[in-house]
């Protein structure tokens, strides 16, 4: 198995292609990465700009380039000896026209060679429901959409097809019959009912109106669609009345707008498709398939079924054993059915293939140790060493700024609760209803279950999904994990002590959780009770997803550095202890297991985070600060009825923004102002408290960036920047000394690196699609050239330099090739080597993170400061003196001559490392010594 040095992420999309890739693979090696970390790169929607909108996993995305292209990057890519590793979507793929396997299920229904290759009502063990799939994509209700003019019929060599914009959807076979035998007289008086190719038609005609219905006759059917379309497009092409014929019909049966009857043949032509189209909200109430959390436009996969499994993994296995593909990210691995299945089967296909996923782990959970995987794809290490750095003694005094600056008093677990609560009753609600429907069949067999009413299972179903502190547990038919049973006897207990008066519903669903069989069960039975559970902990992750990161985090704003993925901000801060015990513990369990600080996915950049860490240093300073810009831009809101817009609490979350984000280089603040309000609409629409993606609020939301645009005006009487940008400017110093302490952090931790595109430099970014931004790798590779020639020649000259000019991020992009370097040269040290946390005395004790890393005769000592605030004034360096008596104690059995692997500085100890001769040039260090 090939375990990554160092993974690097890149996003391919249309303007970042194979050929792109491969122009800076050299510049990645060359800064010490050694692994490619893909974005998905297989057949997406056209236009996508993230490839998780997969329409094709059977082929390599054309938009990204040729088979060539692609095989031309990994000769690169080997020539560098750098490894690949691919982000895959088993979870979903896109509901979209391109999407073929699809398309072919709504064309023929159950009769579909792909009717199990999606998630969908039809193939739901224990139901039999046949009503058409929901095609929830329209912008407007239905009847409004049709009487536009907007839905509308085509014809082509591929047959007739309804269509709604870029949406394309196929007929049944079936209702061609419909559309041929309107006005078929008139074309029978202009060829002569004994002209061949009316008999032709009249021929498609009886075979459409005796296709076989037979279970078995999948393929008779698919020969039957084949040889009617081919047959009556040869119709179509070779003679003008049969093409005339069917144009005029085209026009009627699209009627026209302004007439309403007009258009009663093509809702009736609509009304007998295996698909029912609908306006995109009803999918929240209506769904019958699974989506990808809530979006509709993701369809799931079936990937639980072994065919599809294979069918689906065919192209990822072939570049695994033909040596492109050297890793696997597993995304959304708790969407699917049984994830433990999933992962040996994937094991089974791959073999010894490193292999991550993507998993949201709450604080103390860890994953299944029997999961035949390296780890996680890196968001837990992300909220641990964030924690590090801010500072938990403040915390009360932050709840009293929040609490007066904003007026918001809810906790946190409290606003968690109603936003999960509103996704199941504005989002989820329809995947709520189908769970309740199987649990009220299950529940109707037993004599404790058969009063049990619809509401009250909805109800109680509810309550559990909830109060769920974790994404999913992973129940299946080789029984419950101890850890799976204390979540959900918890669970429960809590749900009981909430709504008293569902006890023997929640008793009931308990029963079934647990798996506690009643012994007269059937074989058939108690299948039907794990697939109710294995369904129901599908649900528990998309409600988490939605209720928690795209709406509480949006809503709770207390400090917005601790609102991340996976992050849980009611934990203000992290002790030392804490982070220790996590790296510990990942050291003896997930050596491997990836450590990032950016992603795709973050909510904001790493460096956007590190400045805010700062403000819970200063709480008194950011109180008064606060209420100085409220006043000065209290003009600026918008007043509407017996409000102001935008509140309070989005004006505070949109200064902390502003802290974090604002760019260090005057060239950057062009274009500032808009990525903000883009931001903001996001994050409010999230909020679903004034406005929301399902019913947006135009007063509220117009209010909200004018007031972004207003505030950031770039004119010289803009008293709210003369008094922001000193502050603004204070704090990102401070944040500087962060980040890199950050970036030493993460690269010497147990467990893999990653870097997110183009975070070797500073990482303002916000939330998507801001952070899919493109990248200068020019300029990156030019500035890298630079600071290795001059490491070579006079590195203390090019550190005073770096020093002069942090704001351009080279400083940064220095680090992170040193640790690579040396993480490279030193492997075994990095990922073999035992973890200690090292003791550390003297007056600044609290402010410094050092510990060791060892393997035989080596060592690393890692030694990063924090708090920074407390030792140094702005342009001060947290260098010599100011440590005055801190020291680490280093253990009598490691090394007492060490070479500080960033500055080159050699270092001698007795047992006691002062910092003040440690930290002499640069703001963190890498020592190394042997014995």
């Amino acid at each position: 198995m090939r375990i990554p040095t160092a993974t690097y992420r890149i996003q391919f999309n249309s303007e970042f292609k194979f050929a792109d890739a491969k122009k800076i693979t050299a510049y990645l090696a060359a800064l010490g990465v050694s692994d490619l970390y893909a974005s998905p790169i297989f057949k997406a929607r056209t236009g996508s700009t993230h490839g998780y909108d997969v329409v094709d996993p059977t082929q390599l995305n054309p938009e990204l380039g040729t088979e060539a292209d692609f095989d031309a990057l990994i000769a690169e890519i080997k020539q560098h000896q750098l490894g690949w590793l691919q982000d895959i979507v088993p979870n979903h793929m896109a509901y979209d026209s391109q999407n073929v396997w699809l398309m072919d299920v709504l064309e023929n229904g159950s009769d579909s060679a792909y009717v199990e290759y999606f998630d969908i009502a039809w193939n739901a063990p224990f139901t039999d429901n046949k009503e058409p799939i929901l095609a929830p994509m329209l912008g407007n209700f239905y009847g409004e959409s049709l009487e536009n003019g907007e839905i509308q019929l085509k014809y082509e060599q591929t047959g007739l097809t309804v269509n709604y914009y870029s949406l394309s959807l196929p007929l049944k076979l079936e209702s061609y019959a419909t559309f041929l035998t309107y006005n078929l007289g008139k074309l029978a008086r202009t060829l002569g009912r004994r002209h061949p190719d009316f008999v032709k038609l009249l021929a498609i005609l009886y075979i459409l109106k005796n296709i076989s219905a037979d279970v078995v006759g999948k393929q008779r059917r698919q020969d039957q669609t084949e040889f009617v379309r081919g047959l009556l497009w040869e119709l179509y092409e070779g003679n003008p009345e049969v093409k005339a014929f069917i144009d005029d019909n085209i026009k009627v049966f699209n009627g026209e707008p302004g007439n309403t009857e007009s258009f009663n043949l093509l809702d009736k032509l609509l009304s007998e498709q295996f698909f029912r189209l609908s306006y995109w909200k009803v999918g929240a109430e209506e769904i019958n398939y699974r989506r990808f959390f809530t979006v509709n436009e993701l369809i799931s996969v079936k990937v639980e079924e072994l065919k599809v499994f294979n069918a689906t993994h065919e192209l990822i296995a072939k570049l695994v054993n033909e040596g492109k593909f050297t890793g696997l990210r597993i995304d959304h691995i708790d969407g699917l059915y049984d994830p433990t299945q999933y992962l040996e089967r994937l094991r089974e296909k791959v073999g010894d293939t490193y292999i991550t996923v993507e998993k949201i782990l709450q604080i103390g959970e860890d994953i299944p140790n029997y999961w035949q995987i390296q780890g996680t794809s890196g968001y837990d290490y992300l909220n641990y060493v964030n924690g590090l750095f801010c500072q938990k003694a403040n915390r009360d005094k932050f709840d009293e700024i929040y609490r007066n600056l904003t007026g918001f008093i809810t906790i946190f677990p409290d606003v968690v609760a109603e936003k999960k609560h509103l996704i199941i009753d504005k989002n989820l609600a329809g995947d709520i209803d189908n769970l309740s429907v199987l649990l009220k069949k299950i529940a109707g067999r037993y004599r404790y279950g058969n009063d049990f009413t619809l509401n009250g299972l909805k109800r109680a179903i509810a309550e559990v999904l909830t109060r769920f502190p974790i994404y999913c547990t992973y129940i299946n038919a080789a029984g419950i994990s101890e850890q799976d049973r204390q979540y959900i006897q918890a669970v429960i207990q809590a749900a009981k002590d909430g709504t008293p008066l569902l006890q023997n519903e929640l008793n009931f669903i308990e029963k079934l959780l647990l798996l506690e069989y009643e012994p007269t069960l059937t074989q058939a039975e108690k299948d039907q009770w794990l697939y109710f559970v294995m369904r129901m902990q599908q649900y528990t992750g998309p409600l988490m997803a939605k209720g928690v990161e795209d709406t509480a985090l949006y809503v709770y704003y207390r400090l917005l550095s601790l609102n991340e993925v996976g992050g849980e901000p009611d934990h203000f801060g992290m002790d030392l202890a804490e982070f220790h015990s996590f790296n510990q513990h990942r050291n003896q369990t997930w050596t491997h297991a990836m450590s990032a600080t950016s992603t795709h996915d973050t909510k904001r950049g790493e460096d956007v985070r590190a400045r805010i860490n700062v403000l819970s240093e200063i709480p008194d300073e950011w109180q008064q600060q606060v209420r100085s810009w409220m006043e000065l831009n209290r003009s600026y809101k918008t007043q509407h009825k017996n409000s102001i817009f935008p509140d309070r609490n989005d004006e505070y979350a949109f200064y902390q923004t502003l802290v974090g984000a604002y760019p260090f280089l005057e060239s950057e603040i062009n274009g500032f102002s808009d990525r903000v309000k883009e931001y903001m609409l996001k994050a409010i629409r999230e909020a679903k408290v004034y406005t929301a993606w399902l019913r947006q609020n135009q007063t509220y939301e117009d209010a909200c960036t004018s007031f972004v645009e207003a505030v950031l005006n770039q004119s010289e009487n803009n008293q709210f920047l003369k008094e922001f940008l000193p502050f603004q400017k204070k704090v990102s110093y401070y944040g500087i000394f962060n980040s890199l302490s950050q970036t030493l952090l993460k690269s010497v931790s147990p467990g893999v690196p990653d870097f997110y595109q183009g975070t070797e430099l500073w990482d303002l970014s916000l939330v998507d699609p801001d952070n899919r931004r493109p990248v200068d790798f020019e300029q990156r590779n030019s500035y890298l050239s630079e600071i290795k020639e001059k490491i070579s020649t006079n590195i203390s000259a090019l550190i005073a330099d770096l020093l002069a000019t942090k704001e351009d991020g080279r400083i940064k992009l220095f680090l992170t090739h040193q640790i690579l370097k040396a993480r490279t040269k030193y492997l075994d040290v990095f990922q073999k080597g035992e973890y200690q946390p090292l003791e550390i005395s003297g007056k600044y004790k609290e402010n410094i993170v050092a510990f060791a890393r060892s393997f035989e005769n080596t060592t690393a000592i890692a030694i990063a400061p924090r708090f920074l605030t407390s030792l140094i004034q702005p342009g001060e360096y947290p260098f010599g003196e100011v440590w005055q008596d801190t020291y680490i104690q280093i253990p009598a059995e490691i090394a007492s001559k060490w070479e500080d692997t960033i500055t080159h500085q050699n270092i001698q100890t007795d047992g006691k490392l002062p910092v003040a001769d440690t930290l002499k040039e640069f703001p963190v260090a890498l020592l190394i010594g042997r014995k």
